[in-house]
Order: structure tokens, then C-alpha cells, then sequence
């Protein structure tokens, strides 16, 4: 921000006001105003610090610096981190259509263990729920049991024939 022109305009402020008490006044204000340039500018600097400051009162956790370069003030605005997203709720992990559960043991090498429990923390799931539903993923939709059952005296078959 180029303080210049409003150095420049409290210059033509001053000169007005001295015209109105005469020539000698004029020539005293325009003795003045040089030696009292760089008091002029450390003054807006000082109230645009005070703004940056009740700014970033406001703005907190951000914040609004004021820097000097080459005798123009520079605004820095750091602004606050973004909340991270709320974690997306993960699907269920698929139904069982019979409500029958199987138990198996499952070796892992101790790495991919580490990798598929990290998995299923971030996803906030049971390390089992999060292997159902990476296999079933895998394997796709069961089109098995779609017309075709087993039953204790053997296969059971619906559906048309042709």
C-alpha cells in the first residue's frame, strides 16, 4: 500500500489551511511539511498496525500483519487452517442373506495385517466388518444362490424352466 498519496493529500490539507492565515503561513507550512513527511508516514503506519490488530482479534486463529518495504506498508494475511472434512460414513458392510455365519482363520503377513487394521480404523469399522466388505467388493454380487438353495436332503432348484 503506497502511503505517498496520502502524505500527498495531508501536504494539500496543510497548505489549505495556511493559506487562510496568510503568505508567511504558506511559506511556514511548505518549510514544514518535508521534515514532517516521515512523521506523517510512521503515524498511518501505526494506525494501520492498530487496525491489523483489532483485525486479527477478529480474525483468530488468523491474523493480519502489517510490513514495511521501501516505505510502502504490505498487508500479510494468514488465514485460519480449514476444518477437515467430516469423515464420510462408511457403508454397512454387506448382509448375510441366510443370517448364517461362517468362521474361518485367516494368515496374514504381519505388514498387510498392520495395512488392513489402519484401513478399518480410518473407516471406523471392525478389522472383521472391513475384510467382509473388502471381499465381498472383490468378488462382486453373489449370483449363486439366485434360483438355487441347498437344503439338508440335497439341492432345491426354483425358478422357470424352459
Amino acid at each position: 500500500m503506497d502511503l505517498t498519496p496520502f502524505v500527498d493529500e495531508l501536504r494539500r490539507e496543510l497548505a489549505v489551511a495556511a493559506e487562510a492565515a496568510g503568505e508567511d503561513a504558506v511559506a511556514l507550512a511548505e518549510r514544514l511539511t518535508a521534515p514532517l513527511e516521515s512523521a506523517i508516514r510512521l503515524t498511518l503506519l501505526d494506525a494501520l498496525s492498530t487496525a491489523a490488530d483489532e483485525i486479527t482479534r477478529d480474525l483468530a486463529p488468523g491474523s493480519v500483519e502489517v510490513r514495511l518495504r521501501r516505505r510502502e506498508a504490505e498487508f500479510a494475511v494468514s488465514l485460519p487452517a480449514a476444518p477437515e472434512p467430516a469423515p464420510q460414513e462408511a457403508p454397512p458392510p454387506p448382509e448375510v442373506e441366510d443370517g448364517a455365519v461362517s468362521r474361518i482363520n485367516l494368515r496374514l503377513p504381519e505388514q498387510l495385517k498392520q495395512r488392513v487394521e489402519e484401513a478399518a480404523s480410518r473407516e471406523r469399522l471392525s478389522t472383521n466388518a472391513w475384510l467382509v466388505r473388502a471381499a465381498s467388493a472383490a468378488l462382486g454380487p453373489d449370483r449363486s444362490h439366485a434360483g438355487h438353495r441347498r437344503s439338508v436332503f440335497g439341492e432345491k432348484y426354483t425358478g422357470w424352466v424352459q
